[in-house]
């Protein structure tokens, strides 16, 4: 197997001129292109075509989570504006209780403007169902890249999630080099999106219609939702030259049982929709082995680590997907849960041997990116093919850009 740390970044590079980076969506969303690759052969087709080309009784993953308005701006008597751009969860660590606070709350932030802000607590005054509300922050110790911030707002019947909704802004890609329009709140969320937590769309998903979910069902696709919160670290650049010196984010995730007992009907095959999807089911696996091994390990302590696949099993060998998902299952039955609660740092890249994803759904990602190195794990090194065709063939790329589906 290849040794993914010995990657080198630059052999993921390709050209993208500006020009075709979409800074918008299309009108209609699954009037978007749609190139096929299956099995080397590349096509093209419009997105609302999608379930013609999947077989009929395929099971289909897609990300529910919401992008909340996570950057807020703070402006200091002395005129400097500060950014506070919410990333994870500080107190309390759940997100569903977080967006339900009420009065007070802290978040481990990206600051802007950092060297402005050494002390001193910002304040914000806004209006909020039509009267004044006043929103402090104050920072605290650093996490990582990120600090601490405390906040605190002075009307108790007010949640988060009614507060970032009047006072926070939709933290649009980086890429698109312009601000955020009220457009935005609406064409980057997809049609499905329910758990607040995302500071990113999972964009694969920013193509589907219900019209085109009404067909998938029509065409007879088991279609299920799982939750993965997309930190910044998304956006992240690859800094080191080989892979071994790039830290993958930890990401949060919330599966249903129902979900892996549904993984376990369907042979313990799925089409993801989205990268982040495949994060997610393929971290499934290495968390039912970890519990294979240690059957009474906390959610927290089935994290999935950056290197663990690319390592030998700490059971001999690896076991088979059925049965780790069926302890997973098993384990969740044990402690009562409904939904599993965890989080990965899982990295897909040459030599990452996929478990679960048979199909994925995707857009094109940037030139040397994590996320083009699990395509090209996917497609067995053909990522070329694939990119060459789309950039000879007006396709549109990143966020709001074209998609793809990939058929090894």
């Amino acid at each position: 197997m290849i040794d993914p740390k010995q990657i080198k970044i630059s052999d993921y590079n390709y050209s993208l001129p500006d020009e075709r980076i979409a800074k918008f969506p299309l009108a209609r969303r699954d009037e978007s292109k749609l190139l096929i690759y299956n099995k080397g052969v590349v096509s093209e087709d419009v997105f609302k075509h999608l379930p013609d080309h999947l077989p009929a009784g395929a099971l289909m993953v897609f990300n529910n989570t919401k992008v909340i308005q996570a950057r807020l701006h703070f402006r200091k008597e002395s005129g400097a504006l500060i950014e506070v751009f919410l990333l994870e969860p500080a107190a309390p660590t759940d997100y569903e209780l977080m967006f339900q606070s009420r009065g007070r709350c802290a978040w481990y932030c990206l600051v802007g403007n950092l060297k402005k802000w050494k002390e001193g607590t910002l304040v914000r005054d806004i209006e909020v169902g039509g009267r004044p509300l006043s929103l402090k922050a104050t920072r605290g110790p650093m996490h990582g890249t990120s600090h601490r911030i405390d906040f605190e707002w002075n009307r108790d019947n007010v949640s988060l999630a009614e507060l970032i909704d009047v006072v926070g802004e939709l933290p649009i890609p980086p890429y698109l080099n312009r601000k955020t329009e009220e457009s935005d709140k609406t064409t980057y969320q997809t049609v499905y999106s329910k758990i607040k937590g995302s500071v990113a769309a999972p964009t694969a998903g920013l193509h589907f219609t219900p019209e085109v979910l009404q067909a998938l069902d029509a065409h007879g696709i088991d279609r299920e939702e799982l939750t993965l919160h997309v930190g910044a670290g998304t956006f992240k650049p690859v800094k080191s030259e080989d892979i071994g010196g790039h830290e993958m984010h930890t990401e949060f995730v919330s599966v249903r049982r129902s979900t892996i007992e549904k993984l376990l009907r369907h042979g313990c095959k799925a089409i993801a929709v989205g990268t982040t999807s495949v994060r997610t089911l393929e971290s499934l696996y290495y968390m039912g082995a970890k519990v294979l091994l240690k059957p009474e390990l906390s959610e927290e302590q089935l994290h999935v680590g950056q290197w663990e696949p690319y390592e030998p099993s700490p059971l001999g060998e690896w076991p088979s997907v059925e049965s780790s998902l069926q302890a997973l299952a098993d384990y969740l039955d044990r402690h009562q849960l409904e939904v599993l609660h965890s989080s990965t740092q899982i990295i897909i890249a040459p030599g990452y041997e996929y478990k679960i994803v048979r199909r994925l759904v995707t857009n094109f990602h940037q030139p040397q990116s994590t996320l083009l190195l699990l395509v090209s794990a996917f497609v067995k090194g053909d990522w070329r093919t694939i990119y060459d065709y789309a950039l000879a063939h007006d396709f549109r790329f990143l966020s709001y850009g074209d998609s793809s589906l990939l058929i090894p």
